[in-house]
């Protein structure tokens, strides 16, 4: 786990980074940018995460490959999550088209919307390059080999950060673009990041082992199978940030000073939840290698090292959250903003950020096991629970909270937290049933595509 797990949350720390820093731009820049940025970041991650479930499954197809000795497989496997992602592109980049009119319907103020409206729009015509990212790591994860997701990401990391500041606020030869400019660099980053992953992928050398050029060709089967076992991932993660949407939104009308406090909030909690991103990929990998070989107790002890390893960094980030709330909160202080008006944006943050720390650690357990779950084919369930816990456990209760009772900003704060109880509870008991021990993937396998067991080392 640890050879496999930390280069990925280094990789998710680094992507947590540039996440960081580009609030943090933005925060200096405007308030009205702040407050604009999360809500049109969580909306157009809201529609692309339906896809990226689905493509990001091609991340257990190279895992149970692996495990199964099917090394010629993993190409082809890795073909058709580019087929989807390619789809689903330019899907996106229609979505574009509703800027607009989706963020006049949010009820937010003028200002705030038109920059929303900017921000999804530029992020929208860039999906493509995002998902197309996301799909070429799976060539290296989903077989346990890290170190060059860590590097390209790093790489992204890199040409990402100074180009943001330089867009946002304009330097040397950049014009100043403000919010526009943050979703530029973004998309630029991707972009790079997806460039590095193809040149190190399709070679020689891995085209003799993976068939990565060869197995270009639509697979009928293969696709149909990654699509059916990708579509329930798809449905689940859009339902998990479709409720977290729906709760920033229905936040948003409360007003600017919840608004902003609540987005910072969240950009601060994207420090203790994205490692574990990293982490949750990590443990789906080794569990989908041990279902792929038929050896599911090893499964069971990676679940175990990686939850052990993400509680040790969340009980970390739960004492910044509790002993230093305004060290953090004051590195996203817009400006020109009064001392009378902070104040009251980081009172509001410190009693949120409590709740963070509350929930930080259900939050774990959902994480690393919901990981597990996915990476041995139980994807169904995951689904179904998603789904109810977040219209039942989130969804419906805030909407009651806040716009039937008008309850406030703290009651909406414990519905999340109760919501994220839910969630680790039922990730929790359906691991320990075992259920997942018989699941499986890929096709059975063929005597002629046996091969010989592909060593976990790293090579680009």
């Amino acid at each position: 786990m640890l050879r496999v797990g930390l280069p990925l949350v280094a990789s998710l720390g680094a992507a947590t980074l540039m996440q960081f820093t580009d609030r943090i731009f933005l925060s200096r820049y405007s308030m009205e940018s702040i407050a604009a940025a999360v809500p049109a970041w969580t909306a157009w991650f809201t529609i692309i995460a339906f896809f990226f479930g689905i493509c990001l499954y091609t991340n257990v197809f190279v895992a149970q490959y692996t495990g199964a000795r099917q090394p010629k497989r993993v190409g082809a496997a890795l073909w058709q999550g580019i087929y989807v992602a390619l789809c689903a592109g330019v899907i996106m980049a229609c979505c574009s088209l509703a800027a607009d009119t989706l963020f006049r319907l949010a009820g937010h103020g003028p200002v705030i919307a038109a920059e929303e409206a900017t921000y999804f729009r530029i992020l929208c015509l860039g999906a493509i390059f995002v998902l197309l990212m996301e799909i070429l790591s799976c060539f290296y994860s989903g077989r346990g080999i890290t170190r060059p997701v860590l590097a390209a990401n790093l790489a992204g990391t890199m040409l990402n950060i100074p180009l943001d500041y330089a867009l946002i606020f304009g330097w040397g030869p950049f014009p100043e673009l403000g919010i526009a400019g943050a979703a530029t660099a973004s998309v630029c980053g991707a972009t790079f990041t997806a460039s590095l992953f193809g040149w190190w992928i399709f070679t020689r050398k891995n085209e003799e082992k993976y068939a990565v050029r060869s197995a270009w060709r639509p697979d009928r089967a293969l696709l149909a199978r990654l699509v059916r076992f990708g579509l329930p991932g798809g449905v689940e993660f859009f339902l998990e940030i479709s409720a977290i949407a729906f709760f920033v939104f229905l936040v948003g009308r409360l007003g600017t000073v919840e608004l902003a406090a609540s987005n910072i909030v969240f950009a601060v909690n994207t420090l203790g939840f994205l490692p574990m991103v990293g982490l949750h990929i990590a443990v789906s990998s080794l569990v989908g290698q041990a279902v792929g070989r038929g050896t599911p107790d090893d499964g069971v002890v990676a679940a175990g090292s990686a939850l052990h390893m993400a509680l040790l960094w969340t009980l970390g980030m739960m004492a910044v959250y509790l002993f230093a709330p305004h060290l953090v909160l004051d590195l996203f202080r817009p400006a020109g903003t009064g001392d009378a008006e902070w104040a009251g944006i980081v009172a509001t943050g410190v009693v949120l950020l409590r709740y963070v720390a509350l929930y930080c650690l259900f939050d774990t357990v959902a994480v690393i096991y919901f990981g597990a779950l996915k990476g041995a084919g139980d994807i169904v369930f995951v689904m179904k629970v998603m789904a109810a816990i977040a219209v039942l456990g989130l969804i419906v209760p805030s909407w009651l909270a806040l716009e039937v009772y008008g309850a406030g900003l703290e009651a909406a704060w414990r519905i999340v937290t109760i919501y994220v109880l839910l969630l680790s509870a039922g990730a929790y008991l359906r691991f320990r049933q075992g259920g997942w021990r018989s699941k499986r993937v890929i096709e059975a396998e063929p005597p002629e595509m046996a091969d010989t067991v592909v060593p976990l080392r790293d090579e680009a």
